[in-house]
């Protein structure tokens, strides 16, 4: 079977196309650049942008099953940027499996989907925590936009899935920890309230297992068909522990400073209006939908998974920790 995975240079696209290619399936991956590690595992590169409606068809020619984990992500940039790789990219995505006659199709999505301000999430599921509402970054928007309209193309002939990976980290991170580490090594890392507040991870090693745990089950009328789950190591700890823990395995300075919620949230309307204004370039450090998530206990229930497609995490966070320490000495 040839499978398309989209944005398969990432983090989580490596892991995805380097399982796939392990369980015997003829990979194609659509990038907006080319990546040597892809090559090494025998991955057909495609490059375009998600825009790009003919590229995206072109690519999944021949495709029985596309992976789209492809986005846009960040806390920074115009909403235009955001739309057009998470909402058009997604309806192209879409247009591509109608036009080949593609039957699965696993889609990347994120709980940021169900923020709202600083309403946390205890234990949840996606049947109990609804879409967020009001929006402060246009990553949160532009992905809830593109979720439901996967989530309602879910028909006979082509089954659908949304997965909604919390927080990915570990071996071979290039987003997450290089950013906290550089941070930490500055200076400049806050808990934003007082750092109890409990969150859930997830190792790559579940995330994509996840994926293909969903794949594996998906079909017309399949329990997980046309539907949404929160995925994760399920695990909740509390930001301290979290964050403390990830920087000593990479040996980084631990963090125990923090700052105030209402300063966070100022601070951050603050850096939006100068980032806007100026306009400077980067992102800025804080933003008010950043401050909400970093002050707020996000955890969820990872049972629905489990009953619907036999998610259980495989590598736990004590395991993964492990497994970073030692990659990294």
């Amino acid at each position: 079977m040839k499978v398309l995975v989209t944005g398969g240079g990432g983090f989580l696209g490596q892991a995805l196309c380097r399982g796939l290619v392990e369980r015997g399936y003829e990979v194609v991956s659509y990038n907006r650049g080319l990546y040597p590690a892809l090559d090494a595992l025998g991955v057909i590169q495609a490059q375009g942008d998600l825009a790009d409606r003919e590229a995206v068809i072109a690519a999944a020619r021949g495709c029985e099953a596309v992976f789209h984990n492809a986005a846009k992500a960040g806390a920074w940039g115009s909403y235009d940027s955001y739309h057009q790789a998470n909402v058009v990219g997604t309806d192209n995505v879409l247009a591509a499996c109608r036009a080949h006659g593609i039957g699965r199709l696993v889609y990347t999505s994120t709980p940021s989907v169900t923020h709202r301000a600083t309403h946390p999430v205890e234990g949840g599921t996606a049947d109990t925590v609804p879409y967020g509402e009001g929006f402060k970054a246009p990553y949160a928007t532009t992905k809830a936009i593109a979720e439901k309209a996967v989530l309602a193309a879910n028909a006979p002939s082509l089954a659908t899935v949304a997965l909604r990976p919390r927080l990915i980290w570990g071996v071979g991170d290039n987003q997450l920890l290089p950013r906290l580490v550089a941070r930490a090594e500055a200076g400049r890392l806050r808990f934003v309230g007082d750092g109890y507040n409990k969150v859930d991870t997830t190792y790559i090693d579940n995330a994509a297992q996840a994926h293909f745990d969903a794949f594996d089950h998906l079909a017309p009328a399949a329990a997980c068909a046309g539907r949404a789950y929160f995925i994760s190591n399920g695990e909740p700890k509390t930001m301290r522990e979290t964050l403390n823990s990830l920087l000593a395995a990479v040996g980084a300075p631990q963090v125990d400073k923090t700052l105030p919620f209402g300063a966070a949230y100022a601070i951050g309307a603050v850096c939006e209006g100068l980032w806007h204004a100026l306009p400077l370039k980067g992102e800025p450090p804080m933003t008010r939908f950043l401050a909400e998530q970093l002050a707020t206990s996000h955890w969820y229930d990872m049972a629905p998974a489990t009953r619907d497609f036999g998610y259980v995490p495989r590598v736990s966070f004590h395991e993964g920790l492990t497994r970073l320490k030692a990659a990294c000495t």
